[in-house]
């Protein structure tokens, strides 16, 4: 059976602008404010990664994870997101955005939405994430609450540009 998706925003998803303060030495963005986040959003721990022109993360979803993602540059990233939690209003739809030097955003994707990256520029792109839990848990002795998709067959999270 192929699940098939609706374009649009998804309940539960915030997309903002990460906005830079530039001045003669360089720029300033700030990736969060907890006066600006729920208390069940505030992160336990942030990370940055790097990623290659071409290249793609996740798909996959968390559980009980909320991920805090800034894409702010250097390079573009193609994001997508899907809501696969039955229970939502926007079950089964699907919302394709670009993120990052063009367009500094921060995106809180919340438990339940199958969630994917690829830098569609054309040097290294950098992503923070703040999640709201500790990956592993304390100490790094549990399991790690993330369901992957990359490479599974016939998974209805393909990276496609069509909207």
């Amino acid at each position: 059976m192929r699940i098939e998706f609706t374009p649009g925003e998804i309940a539960g998803v915030l997309i903002t602008a990460a906005v830079r303060y530039a001045d003669h030495r360089g720029w300033l963005l700030e990736c969060f404010r907890t006066d600006e986040l729920a208390p069940d959003l505030a992160p336990k721990m942030a990370y940055v990664s790097l990623t290659h022109p071409g290249v793609a993360r996740g798909p996959h979803l968390h559980q009980d994870q909320t991920d805090l993602f800034v894409f702010q540059g250097p390079s573009d990233f193609r994001i997508w997101l899907w809501d696969a939690r039955p229970a939502s209003k926007t079950h089964r739809r699907r919302h394709i955005l670009t993120g990052g030097e063009s367009n500094p955003i921060r995106v809180i994707v919340p438990p339940g939405v199958v969630h994917a990256y690829r830098n569609v520029g054309a040097v290294d792109g950098v992503v923070f994430n703040a999640p709201n839990r500790l990956y592993a848990g304390p100490g790094k002795k549990e399991p790690v609450d993330e369901e992957r998709f990359e490479g599974v067959a016939n998974s209805p999270y393909r990276l496609d540009e069509a909207e």
